[in-house]
């Protein structure tokens, strides 16, 4: 992707940022109990998080007593989450690129990034990310794909819609339940600010009604970004799926993957 590209993509979440609240899936409740762990958060830590959205991931840390500064590039998304986490007094929520926001507290325990950082300039996250941990803090980047199981055969014909109304869809996609972390390794490696990668898996599965699923989609910037008539005719097409072939509802598998390191010297 390219630059110009990232940069117009990742604007687009904010242009509903209600409906990214309404229909966005969290996190499995397993994944912070593991982060917990592994980077020893609790009342003490202080993390930054890094494209919260309107709070999905930030909610539980705070709950396990973590100070928070949580940033989002929207000040739409970043007013959500301001309400969402208003009952916690310790979490700061602020409109900012994390590209050009400079920490006024040195440096944090934890940076964590959900569903978020492959949004972020590759030249800079990673040296960036570990500049802002203290000595031994954790690095937490969390990835959610859609992968192979579910309503599987729903999934295969949707590619036909995809193929007529999208012309950027590659043809003959298929979902596999391939686990891609060789990039993502090898991106902690090349920037040797960390230690040794853990990563934690977690499948899990939601139902979705075609009126559930249009919202769903509409909190992705692809969808975001196609021409108002193919989409109105993508939509169309897979809710005819749904409706008339599948039934009235259709189910899709993710899996949700936390990478997660500790910071070594520059």
């Amino acid at each position: 992707m390219t630059d110009a590209g990232r940069e117009m993509l990742r604007t687009t979440f904010g242009q509903d940022a209600e409906l990214y609240d309404r229909c966005r899936p969290g996190y499995p409740p397993q994944l912070f109990a593991d982060l917990a762990t592994l980077a020893g958060l609790g009342p003490d830590t202080q993390v930054l998080e890094i494209g919260c959205g309107t709070g999905q991931a930030t909610l539980p840390v705070a709950q396990l007593g973590c100070s928070v500064v949580a940033m989002d590039l929207s000040p739409e998304m970043a007013a959500v989450a301001g309400r969402n986490l208003a009952p916690f007094p310790k979490v700061t929520v602020v409109a900012a690129a994390f590209e050009d926001w400079q920490s006024p507290d040195g440096t944090f325990d934890a940076v964590l990034s959900a569903t978020a950082f492959h949004w972020l300039d590759p030249g800079i996250r990673m040296i960036k990310a570990a500049d802002l941990l203290r000595p031994g803090g954790t690095l937490g980047i969390v990835s959610t794909h859609h992968i192979a199981g579910g309503t599987d055969a729903f999934f295969a014909d949707a590619q036909r819609c995809y193929e007529r109304f999208d012309p950027a869809t590659p043809p003959g996609m298929r979902l596999t339940t391939d686990d891609e972390t060789a990039e993502e390794a090898a991106e902690f490696e090349r920037s040797a600010r960390f230690g040794p990668i853990t990563f934690r898996r977690y499948e899990w599965q939601q139902a979705y009604t075609a009126p559930e699923y249009r919202n769903l989609l509409m909190t992705y910037s692809g969808h975001r970004a196609m021409a108002p008539q193919a989409r109105s005719d993508l939509f169309a097409c897979l809710s005819h799926l749904i409706d008339d072939v599948y039934g009235g509802v259709i189910t899709k598998q993710f899996r949700t993957r936390l990478a997660i390191a500790h910071q070594t010297a520059p």
